[in-house]
């Protein structure tokens, strides 16, 4: 009999969902708290935070300006300062082996203060997406803009480059990283590129509605064994790239 009863309290208490969730001090359920996202923030110095503490870096301040909103997140910093997307896509599968759920792709900008062919900064990007879509990672790409004194074919270049590249591979689109900072005074470093701690705060607040939408994506699971990727040696390119310059300028 008293087995009995201990085995009935027991079938009841399994199969109250109530039982399983945690109370705060008033005695009311507390929901669990949902699984931590992973986003990895890939770039160059404007990720790295070139001139700022780790803390005042986008990454960082990302983050923080999540988990106010209540995201479970953590944002990993992989911005290597001078990176142009040759060196980016050369190091992404490395990067990988984190087992990042998100990634948000800030690369491009050294591509353009180099003057390097946009053709050639549109295909390393779009081996880098690729890469991530094979894996079935999310992906806000954030766009840059080339200064206007570098000609109009080259500026429209980077102005489609990242939307066709978004739409290529239903990536979130966020058309201008440095939008409301570049050529703010207050709001930029003394070099006038890099954003201060007041300008990552805007960039900040102006993506996050954008990284939202790309956190309410499923992540990446990692389930099945990610498809193997030729390695590519894109410095070669670049150097055929020059090299093809020149001869044309003989």
């Amino acid at each position: 009999m008293v087995i009995g009863l201990f085995l009935s309290f027991s079938i009841i208490t399994l199969c109250n969902p109530r039982t399983v969730l945690a109370q705060d001090a008033a005695g009311k359920d507390v929901p669990p708290k949902a699984a931590q996202k992973t986003v990895m923030v890939f770039g160059d110095s404007l990720v790295a935070g070139y001139g700022l503490q780790p803390e005042q870096a986008f990454p960082a301040r990302l983050q923080a300006a999540l988990e106010k909103k209540g995201e479970n997140v953590k944002v990993v910093n992989a911005g290597v300062s001078g990176d142009t997307t040759a060196d980016g896509l050369n190091r992404l599968d490395w990067m990988l082996k984190t087992k990042p759920q998100y990634v948000i792709l800030v690369l491009g900008g050294n591509d353009m203060l180099r003057h390097l062919d946009p053709k050639l900064t549109a295909s390393n990007l779009d081996k880098i997406m690729r890469m991530l879509h094979n894996r079935h990672i999310p992906v806000l790409i954030a766009g840059m803009q080339a200064f206007t004194n570098m000609g109009y074919i080259f500026g429209d270049a980077y102005l489609q480059m990242y939307k066709e590249l978004a739409k290529k591979y239903d990536a979130v689109y966020y058309a201008f990283f440095l939008d409301g900072v570049a050529t703010e005074p207050m709001l930029n470093q003394e070099d006038g590129l890099h954003p201060n701690e007041a300008g990552v705060g805007i960039i900040v607040k102006k993506i996050m509605p954008t990284v939202e939408k790309l956190l309410a994506r499923p992540p990446a699971t990692y389930d099945a064994a990610a498809p193997e990727e030729a390695p590519t040696d894109t410095k070669q390119e670049e150097q055929k790239e020059k090299q093809e310059e020149e001869t044309k300028d003989k």
